[in-house]
This record gives C-alpha cells, structure tokens and sequence, in this order.
C-alpha cells in the first residue's frame, strides 16, 4: 500500500516529496514559477515548475481527489511548499510602487505595499513548512475550472471564502471544497478560498521551521 513505501530523494530534505510521486493525476500550475502571478515573474526560489509537499500533505491531498474524482472532478495545485526567500522576494516587490503591472488582473481595489498589513501575504508563510497548498477544482473532462468567484490569488475582499458578494454557483463550489478539504484533514484561511493547511502538519508554526531549500 502507498502508505507503507518509503520515498526518499536526495535533492528533497527528509519529509518531502513530490506531490506527482504520490498521486500524478492531480493537476499541477505552479504559478509562482511562471509570470502568471500578481509579480508578474518568476519568483525567486522557484527553479522548476513542481510541487513539492510534506509526504502527509500530499497523502492528504490524495484522499481529497479520490473524494472529488466520484463527482467527475479533481483538483488544480498553484502552490504548495514554498522557499522562506520566495517571501523575501513578495516583500521586495510590494515596496517597488512603480511596479503595477499586473494590478488589474490580480489586485485592482488593494494597494500592494498593504498586503502583508491586510493578511494576504505574510514574510513567514504557512507554505515554507511544506503542508499549505493553494487549489481549486477542475473538471476530469476538459480540466475545466469551476466556478470560485474570484481566480486563485486574486487579493480582494471577494476572495474571502465566506464573501455573500458572490454567485451561487461559486458558493456551493467553494463550500464543495471546503467541505472536502476538511474531511480529509485541512483547515481554510478565512480570508483566501484556495489556501489550506493540513490540521496535523508535521513541522512546528515557528520561524525555525520554515524551509528554504528551492522548488526544483
């Protein structure tokens, strides 16, 4: 059974895996290794489009698609472990004022150098313990987003997983989610649809333990 192999690989510190090696049929868009996030570049630390978890997380993660696949869906991953520099990097970038180019598409109400004040985005993240994951749900056939209100990283107060300010379609598909994720051990950030931590991570809420080795 997959919970009794043991996955080690030299280039991962000793907990981690690659989220394809435990279960390839969840879709990967690693948007921080691409220009399609609100920086509008490739951040630092991202050398590879790959998601990369804690072996429980992603374990976790598996239970939640084989829940989605019985409803024909599935699940998009746009982040999951993400390098402490990467933080370091979206603090940098939210003091350039000069820089807007992608305001429009991911924070047109929100001035960027207020997103870490308001919550969005924090210099030690969830991400860089290796059991936060940004998501949303897919179809099987034609891997077709569902309905969520708002895209994945969108900062806005329509963002916030309990917004009445949103269809109902994207409110019965995020409580869809949300209900799932839940199930299978994951707790919601109130103020993001997509981003949830595994309740029961393995490494501790503090500083120390915050990873820095890159995505690659």
């Amino acid at each position: 059974m997959l919970s009794n192999l043991q996955f080690s690989n030299d280039s991962l510190p000793k907990g981690f895996v690659y989220l394809n090696d435990i279960d390839p049929s969840i879709e990967q868009y690693i948007m921080y290794a691409k220009e399609d996030n609100f920086t509008g570049r490739v951040v630092k630390g991202y050398e590879k489009e790959v998601a990369i978890s804690t072996y429980q997380a992603a374990l976790a993660l598996k239970m939640v698609q084989e829940e989605l696949n019985k409803f024909g869906l599935g699940l998009k991953v746009y982040d999951i472990y993400r390098p402490a520099q990467a933080c370091l990097d979206f603090y940098e970038w939210s003091q350039d004022v000069n820089d807007q180019k992608m305001k429009e598409k991911f924070y047109p109400q929100v001035d960027k150098k207020d997103f870490f004040e308001l919550g969005y985005v924090a210099k030690y993240s969830a991400h860089s313990r290796g059991s936060t994951v940004d998501l949303t749900i897919i179809t099987l056939e034609g891997k077709e987003e569902l309905d969520m209100g708002t895209r994945v990283d969108f900062i806005d107060k329509l963002s916030g997983t309990q917004n009445p300010d949103i269809s109902f379609e994207a409110k019965k598909n995020r409580l869809l989610l949300c209900s799932i994720m839940e199930k299978c051990g994951f707790e919601n950030y109130s103020k993001e649809w997509w981003h949830y931590s595994l309740r029961n991570e393995p490494f501790q809420r503090k500083p120390e333990d915050h990873f820095d080795f890159p995505v690659k």
